[in-house]
């Protein structure tokens, strides 16, 4: 059972942490604080800070997007 463990130390590598869905208001923020996290640019794609809370945000894309309007 030993090598179970030692194999998946092996295989887990560096995950990236998932931010917390909501700010604790701490004077020194946490690690997965989304307020630091969207100021250091670390925040995962899809992801925004409203209110000190986690949101998910839908990537609209626009047919429209790149023509003038005549």
């Amino acid at each position: 059972m030993g090598s179970k463990s030692a194999s998946r130390k092996a295989a887990k590598g560096k995950v990236a942490k998932l931010p917390k869905k909501k700010c604790c208001v701490s004077a020194t923020k946490c690690n997965r604080c989304p307020l630091r996290m969207l100021k250091e640019g670390t925040l995962p794609p899809g992801y925004a800070v409203k209110k000190r809370r986690l949101v998910k945000v839908s990537v609209k894309t626009d047919k429209n997007a790149g023509k003038k309007a005549a």
